[in-house]
C-alpha cells in the first residue's frame, strides 16, 4: 500500500498512457475484422473503409463500451490472489497491457491478424506464472476457450461457402441476373438486417439502456426473446424496402451488375462489425487499465470488478481510432488480397457467416474471436469458389494463432521484471 500511495500520480500517468498504447494497437490490428473483406472485394476503397470503421469503432468503443468490467480479464486468474500484494497486482495489469499492445503491434508489422483478447489472456497469465506460479490461473476455462476458438474458424469456413453458393446458384448465374436479383437480393437484405440488429443489440448496445427498453416494450418477454422478435421484424422492414427498391427502380433492361447490389449489402454488415468490435474489445485496453485506476483509487483494495469512468472508454476509443487510421491498412490487405481473390458477392458471404456466428456465439455465451471467424469464412470463400487460395499467408496467420498465448505471457514476464525493476517492487 506504502508503495501505491508514494507512486499515486506516477502510476496513474502510467496506466493511462499504458492503456492507450494497447487500444492503439488493437485499432491497428483488429479493424480488419470489418472492413478488409470490403477493401479486397472493392466494395470501398482503402480510405473509404478507414473513415467508415473509424466512425464506427469509436461510436461503439465511447457509447457502447462496458461501463463494468471484471478486473482480471475473463477470469483467468482470481483477483483474490493479490490481496495481499496489491502493488504486484499493479504492475501486473500495467505489464500485461504493455505485453498484449507489443504483440499486437508486432502482429500488425507483418500484416498478421491476431485476436486481441487471446494476446491479453496469455499477458495475464504470463505475469500471474512468473509470480505465483501454475496453478494461480484457470487452464479449465483457457482450454474451453482455446477450443472454441479453434472450430470457429471451420463453422465459419462452411457457412460462408454455402452462402456464395446460394449466390452464385441463385443470382449470379440465373438465366435472368436481374429478375433473380429481384427476388433473392431481398432475402439477403433481411438477413443483413436481421445480423446487424441482432449483432448491435446482443453485443453492440449490451451495455446500454437500449436491452431494457426493448423488454419493457415486449412485455412478457425475456430479454434474449425480445431482440431476438426485434430483429426478426427489422429483417422483415429491410425485405421490404429491398423489394420495393428492387422492383420500382430497376428495369428488366438494366445492365445487370449483381455484384454492386452486394457491394452495397456489405458496407452495411461491415459497419455493425465494426460498432460491435468497438463495443467489445474496447473492454481489452480499458478492463486491466479500469483495474489500475480503480485499485490505487482505492489504496491498494483489490475489487472483483471495476467501474470504468467515461474518460478512460474515451482513452481507449481514441486508442483505437488512431491505431486504425496509422497502421490498420497492413491487416486489411492481409484479410482483403493475400488469402484469395474477392468479389462484393464474396466479401458479403465472408462478411455475413462472421456476423452470423458472432451473433451465435454472443447469445450462446461462447467466447469467439471475431478474427479468427473472418479469417476462416474468407478461406472457405476461396476453397468454395475453387479460387486459388494463398496456403502460405493462411499457414503464417495459423502459426501467428498459436503463438499468440505464449508470446503474450513471455513479453508479459519480461514487461513485468522491467517494471519491478523500475519502481523497486
Amino acid at each position: 500500500m506504502e508503495f501505491i500511495i508514494e507512486n499515486f500520480y506516477l502510476i496513474l500517468a502510467s496506466s493511462i498512457i499504458i492503456g492507450f498504447f494497447m487500444a492503439y494497437g488493437i485499432g491497428a490490428n483488429d479493424v480488419a475484422n470489418a472492413m478488409g473483406t470490403s477493401v479486397g472485394s472493392k466494395a470501398l476503397t482503402l480510405t473509404q473503409a478507414l473513415v467508415i470503421a473509424a466512425i464506427f469503432e469509436f461510436l461503439g468503443a465511447y457509447f457502447a463500451g462496458a461501463s463494468v468490467t471484471t478486473t482480471i480479464r475473463e477470469n483467468i486468474v482470481d483477483p483474490s490472489l493479490y490481496d495481499d500484494s496489491p502493488d504486484v497486482f499493479v504492475l501486473g495489469m500495467m505489464a500485461s497491457l504493455l505485453a498484449a499492445g507489443a504483440w499486437l503491434l508486432l502482429s500488425t508489422t507483418f500484416g498478421l491478424p491476431v485476436s486481441t483478447t487471446h494476446a491479453i489472456i496469455g499477458s495475464i497469465a504470463g505475469f500471474s506464472i512468473y509470480y505465483i506460479g501454475w496453478s494461480s490461473v484457470s487452464w479449465g476455462y483457457i482450454l474451453e476457450v482455446t477450443f472454441s476458438w479453434i472450430l470457429t474458424p471451420f463453422v465459419a469456413a462452411i457457412l460462408s461457402g454455402l452462402l456464395y453458393w446460394s449466390a452464385r446458384k441463385f443470382v449470379l448465374k440465373a438465366k435472368e441476373p436481374i429478375s433473380a436479383a429481384r427476388q433473392f437480393i431481398p432475402i439477403y437484405a433481411g438477413l443483413v438486417g436481421f445480423s446487424i440488429s441482432a449483432i448491435t443489440l446482443n453485443k453492440g448496445l449490451k451495455n446500454t439502456e437500449v436491452p431494457n427498453l426493448i423488454t419493457a416494450y415486449f412485455g412478457g418477454y425475456d430479454l434474449v426473446a425480445s431482440l431476438f422478435l426485434l430483429s426478426f421484424l427489422i429483417a422483415f422492414l429491410c425485405y421490404l424496402v429491398s423489394r420495393f427498391l428492387l422492383s420500382h427502380y430497376v428495369s428488366k433492361s438494366d445492365n445487370p451488375n449483381v455484384e454492386g447490389k452486394f457491394a452495397i449489402l456489405m458496407i452495411f454488415t461491415a459497419s455493425s462489425i465494426a460498432f460491435a468490435h468497438g463495443s467489445n474489445d474496447v473492454a481489452n485496453a480499458v478492463g486491466p487499465m479500469a483495474a489500475v485506476v480503480a485499485t490505487i483509487e482505492n489504496l491498494g483494495q483489490i475489487d472483483n470488478v471495476a467501474v470504468i469512468p467515461e474518460w478512460i472508454l474515451l482513452t481507449g476509443a481514441i486508442g483505437i481510432v488512431i491505431g486504425m487510421l496509422t497502421l490498420g491498412y497492413k491487416v486489411i490487405r492481409t484479410v482483403g488480397e493475400r488469402i484469395t481473390k474477392l468479389k462484393p458477392s464474396k466479401g458479403f458471404a465472408a462478411e455475413m457467416a462472421t456476423a452470423i456466428v458472432v451473433v451465435l456465439g454472443s447469445v450462446s455465451g461462447i467466447p469467439l474471436s471475431t478474427t479468427h471467424t473472418l479469417v476462416g469464412a474468407v478461406v472457405g470463400i476461396g476453397i468454395f469458389s475453387s479460387n486459388k487460395v494463398n496456403y502460405r499467408s493462411v499457414t503464417e496467420i495459423g502459426v501467428s494463432w498459436l503463438i499468440t498465448l505464449p508470446g503474450g505471457a513471455i513479453f508479459s514476464i519480461i514487461f513485468f521484471i522491467i517494471l519491478k525493476s523500475l519502481f523497486g517492487v
